[in-house]
Formats: structure tokens, sequence, C-alpha cells
């Protein structure tokens, strides 16, 4: 049974960074397109990044790009997203997902889902 598991949420400042990861347990975890989803209260779950399986390709939301870095070390079997200059906007939980492709991901068609992990910014 694949898992994923998100850790590194917490509470920060507007302004502030967070650094957000996800271990794979996933057999050959190398071969899947990773991702980071977020979901406010009350809101749908929206796509924030994804990376291709060897890391050479990145993809972002309009509304993170120039402050999030998805990036992935498939030694570990770990993906990381880099928050920087957070707003208040982008309080939510953020998911970890694996997919089939980076396109599969964007259009939320994940294989497998981690259970979230609180993100709060403050203004």
């Amino acid at each position: 049974q694949a898992q994923l598991v998100e850790s590194g949420g917490g509470l920060v400042q507007a302004g502030g960074s967070l650094r957000l990861s996800c271990a794979a347990s996933i057999t050959t975890s190398s071969t899947y397109a990773m991702g980071w989803f977020r979901q406010a209260p009350g809101k749908e779950r929206d796509f924030v990044a994804s990376i291709s399986t060897l890391g050479g390709s990145t993809y972002y939301a309009d509304s993170v790009k120039g402050r999030f870095t998805i990036s992935r070390d498939n030694a570990k079997n770990t993906v990381a997203l880099q928050m920087n200059s957070l707003k208040p906007e982008d309080t939510a939980v953020y998911y970890c997902a694996a997919g089939r492709t980076t396109v599969t991901i964007r259009a939320g068609q994940a294989d497998y889902w981690g259970q979230g992990t609180q993100v709060t910014v403050s203004s």
C-alpha cells in the first residue's frame, strides 16, 4: 500500500517562510510525478505545484509563482515545497500527491494522496 506523509506545516507570520516535506513509501517512487495541492476552508482543493519524475520539469499555479519552489530527492523518496513570502491567503491544508505525469497531477488525477498538513499564515 502506497503512503505519502507530509510534514513541516505550522503557523508563520506574513512574509515568512516554511518548508513542507513529503515522504513517499511508494515502490519505485521515482517513476511517479509528484505534486502539491492545497485546500482552504470552504474551498475546493487547488493545484499548487508539480514536478516530473526526474525533476527536470516543474509547474506552478500563478498564485505561487516566484514564491514557492518544488523539488525532489529520488534517493530519499522525498518531495519538498519551499514556501517564501507567505501571505494570509496561502493558509490551507497542503496535500502531497503522486501521479503518472505532471499533466494528470495538474488535472487533480493523482494516484496517491497524503493526509495533509496545516499551514496558517497570520497577518
